[in-house]
């Protein structure tokens, strides 16, 4: 729920928190699809999707959000307490590495299109899980 201080519309936490998810899947699913796909930012932006999206939970359950970047972490602490988080843990396996994977020079500079195209459909479908469960 919004709220309005001095003229500013303001938000929850966690709506803030889905608020900077959904602006990172907005991010990759755009820069897959410019000539040439920028893919290694594409995969970073779908992991911090997923990652603010389950830091979103966790703050509307009023949990401390931790300041890690290990989205399976993440997903593993939420599952002790409820186990419905187990259908996207295949979803947080894909997209946890692109934290750092590619970020940085090395011997790896860029993923797949393939590898990019399945981390953006990783963090939709962790999005849109999460969106659901707040409501």
């Amino acid at each position: 729920m919004k709220f309005m201080i001095r003229g500013f519309y303001c938000m929850k936490p966690h709506e803030e928190w889905l608020y900077k998810a959904r602006n990172d899947l907005r991010a990759a699913e755009e820069l897959i699809k410019i000539i040439p796909p920028i893919l290694d930012v594409t995969v970073y932006h779908a992991q911090q999707c997923g990652e603010k999206a389950l830091k979103a939970y966790m703050s509307y359950k009023n949990k401390q959000v931790e300041r890690v970047h290990d989205i399976r972490a993440l997903l593993e602490r939420l599952i002790k307490n409820e186990p419905r988080f187990v259908v996207v843990y295949e979803d947080a396996l894909t997209i946890t590495p692109y934290a750092t994977l590619y970020r940085y020079p090395g011997e790896l500079l860029q993923p797949t299109q393939t590898e990019a195209e399945k981390a953006v459909e990783s963090a939709k479908r962790i999005l849109h899980f999460i969106e659901e469960l707040i409501g």
